[in-house]
């Protein structure tokens, strides 16, 4: 097993570890001046569950894969009557001094649940999937994202979206569902051309903006038009815009960053962790990230690939699928691309529930690798 360890996957996961946490020392000011040590424990006890994952062997992890997928349902159910609710979403359970979050695990049992469907369901010579056959796929993403979308979590649920979609073209689907798919984007740039955009006197016909809360309205509004309201729903993209940019190509200094550390940037221990990153080290530094995000990326679809079964394939690439669509969208929404989402970085953002949801993920990926020419 030893020789098929993937080391290299294994070094850029460590690598956005350690940087993680010593940027986290400098983002951390008071009331949250401990974090970064709570992070390293977090990521300590992390690579124990990782440890522990990658010794056992992952088709029993497959035969486990529908009372995973269930049990996280269950946690997801449960939140609506004991789970505690900050920030306007009733999204943890507190545990003493820990809060743990459902939905980082849920993101993992779906991509487990589609790997068991699609590889259950293989029958050689088959033609691609259509709508009917996609009923299944459908039905395990669909439950979860809507008990994840209710809480309210619109960002873990476009998670749980994004990277189900990406497994569910990798499992081949019928040309026409992909016609469908770019249909359907081009319908929702329709319509916030209609409600945010077009220009027509109020009331008038939304298709979408009445149904959406306030806050989650301002965000999409503030991101087409980010200077419209600096002091409210555009602040947190403004000053995240001003702490990336100010970084210039070599940074300010660990602990340097002005907007850091006069705490102008908002939840910058979390959702806006990479503009810390951006303020004290620069661009290059900045590049050094993305390159290893790409080393992991390029190295989990690696595991997939060489994976000695679907099972083992599909999970590696949900689980890459997973990872990329969070980078995506937190770097986009930190440098005004996209919308702010609430959506962490992997491996930098502080959060214990996120941290051993990629660790768990992180010892698949490794089990995966390390298994692939034992049966």
């Amino acid at each position: 097993m030893v020789p098929h360890v993937p080391w290299a996957l294994i070094f850029c996961i460590l690598a956005i570890c350690a940087l993680g946490v010593w940027n986290l020392a400098s983002a951390a000011r008071p009331p949250h001046a401990s974090v970064w040590t709570s992070q390293g424990l977090y990521m300590a006890v992390g690579l124990g569950v990782a440890l522990m994952v990658c010794l056992v062997d992952y088709r029993w992890i497959q035969r486990m894969t529908v009372p995973i997928y269930v049990l996280n349902i269950l946690a997801l159910i449960a939140l609506r009557f004991i789970g505690h609710k900050a920030k306007g979403a009733e999204s943890w359970f507190v545990l003493g001094p820990v809060r743990v979050q459902p939905a980082e695990f849920m993101k993992i049992g779906v991509i487990l649940m589609l790997a068991k469907v699609y590889h259950d369901d293989f029958k050689p010579n088959q033609e691609a999937y259509g709508l009917l056959r996609l009923w299944k796929p459908l039905l395990v993403v669909g439950v979860p994202a809507v008990l994840v979308l209710v809480q309210p979590d619109l960002g873990t649920a476009m998670m749980i979206l994004l990277s189900s979609a990406t497994v569910i073209l990798f499992g081949k689907v019928r040309w026409y569902l992909v016609a469908v798919i770019v249909a359907g984007l081009l319908a929702v740039g329709g319509i916030i051309w209609n409600d945010y955009v077009r220009e027509a006197p109020e009331p008038r016909f939304t298709v979408l903006r009445h149904h959406l809360k306030k806050h989650q309205s301002q965000r999409i509004s503030g991101w087409l038009d980010p200077e419209a309201d600096l002091r409210g729903s555009g602040y947190h993209a403004a000053q995240s815009k001003i702490a990336v940019g100010s970084g210039g190509m070599s940074g300010k200094g660990w602990r340097e960053g002005t907007q850091t550390g006069l705490s102008f940037l908002p939840e910058q221990h979390t959702d806006f962790i990479f503009s810390v990153w951006a303020e004290e080290h620069g661009f290059l530094s900045c590049l050094l990230l993305l390159a290893l995000y790409g080393g992991l990326f390029s190295l989990s679809l690696a595991v997939g690939f060489n994976a000695r079964d679907r099972f083992g394939a599909f999970v590696a690439v949900g689980i890459t699928a997973m990872i990329f669509w969070q980078v995506f969208e937190n770097i986009g929404m930190v440098i005004g691309l996209l919308p702010v989402t609430g959506i962490t970085l992997p491996l930098m953002s502080y959060g214990g529930s996120s941290i051993m949801s990629m660790m768990l993920s992180v010892g698949l990926l490794v089990n995966i690798s390390m298994r692939r020419h034992m049966f």
